[in-house]
């Protein structure tokens, strides 16, 4: 699929600090874009990066028709360029529409465009220790027009966006008892705009009260851990990994399944199932030797240092070569080509001078 490209001339790359790198209000040079109408998406290219007009009846800003995905490109040690796990994330980015009524992006649609852009922008990939290029595919609902159900005109965007880490050493996270992220049977493993805006009030109360984030539990019963704002949770408990199980509630991470994976690689007993916050209670107070770590596409892997149940403060162990260390530094060499890619999990993108452009 050959996807036109028009190219900015007033590039910002040059004025870019990668040294210090702010996430979020710094976009590169280009987006790509594409609309859904007549039942097909056409009118795919890359352009230079700017603001678009949209209806204020746009559904998406009525009734919550938006959905995203967060991935990342890297510079690997030859000097080219891959992105991670694009089959993975288009899968759950289809899933997540599919949970909105919201039309599915076509497989050579979706790396296309990844392939368009991220080559394109290549430049913007640094290539610095730590840093990547996140990427953004977003679809929302463009038609204009009020009425509760769903559209039948779209926008398919890929942004994308220098990053270094997004936490920076460890965390300390509140168990949270009170709100609810999301129920079975609800929209909780879609990444859907509502999902987020609703996780903020919360978000906010507990940093107010000295923590960076919540390990959200269960709807139901409040005693079962699921996940932690913008990550999964695992904890390694004397030697075996623990993570909640993907029961309709939590994100199918990419992360998680790359962590779960080269745990498993190790010879390493993982279990994907329930785990309370009064099972953790009793291994601390066990004296069991336990790692607690969040993992995500912006995360990369976070460990815990303090995790606060019901006002007891308990520490799980955060050593410089321990389980959540190796495993982090195992998949960052991974996806900068440092260590062999077992898996096929990199993509190495085709570079723009390939592609149609349009000067």
């Amino acid at each position: 699929m050959n996807i036109p490209v028009t190219r900015t001339h007033n590039s910002r790359l040059a004025a870019y600090d990668f040294s210090n790198i702010q996430f979020g209000p710094n976009p590169t040079d280009h987006l790509f874009t594409a609309d859904y109408q007549d039942g097909e998406w056409q009118q795919a290219e890359v352009k230079p990066f700017g603001a678009f007009l949209i209806s204020p009846l746009a559904l998406c800003l009525h009734y919550g028709q938006t959905v995203f995905e967060g991935m990342k490109a890297f510079r690997l040690a030859d000097g080219r360029v891959s992105i991670f796990r694009r089959d993975k994330h288009l899968i759950r980015i289809n899933r997540s529409l599919e949970r909105m009524c919201m039309p599915a992006l076509p497989e050579e649609l979706f790396y296309a465009a990844l392939d368009a852009l991220v080559g394109t922008d290549a430049d913007w990939v640094s290539g610095l220790p730590g840093n990547a290029l996140y990427l953004r595919p977003m679809v929302i609902a463009i038609e204009a027009r009020l009425g509760v159900m769903e559209a039948r005109q779209y926008k398919f965007l890929i942004v994308a966006l220098p990053m270094a880490n997004y936490y920076e050493g460890t965390v300390n996270v509140k168990v949270e008892t009170e709100y609810t992220r999301a129920a079975k049977g609800g929209a909780g493993f879609a990444k859907c705009g509502g999902n987020y805006g609703g996780a903020f009030l919360p978000t906010r109360l507990a940093r107010a009260a000295g923590f960076d984030q919540v390990l959200w539990t269960d709807g139901e019963s409040h005693r079962y851990i699921e996940e932690s704002g913008t990550m999964n949770v695992m904890f390694a408990i004397n030697g075996t990994l623990i993570t909640p199980p993907l029961n309709g509630t939590i994100l199918d991470g990419v992360n998680r399944d790359s962590m779960l994976t080269l745990a498993r690689d190790r010879g390493m007993t993982t279990e994907e199932r329930p785990i309370s916050y009064q099972e953790l209670e009793t291994a601390f107070k066990n004296g069991d030797t336990i790692e607690a770590f969040g993992v995500g596409t912006a995360a990369v892997l976070t460990q815990i240092r303090e995790i606060d149940i019901l006002g007891q403060r308990y520490f799980p162990a955060t050593p410089p070569a321990g389980i959540a260390a190796t495993l982090r530094d195992e998949l960052n060499a991974i996806r900068t080509g440092r260590q062999p890619d077992r898996h096929g999990w990199n993509h190495v993108v085709v570079m723009a001078e390939k592609a149609e452009i349009t000067e």
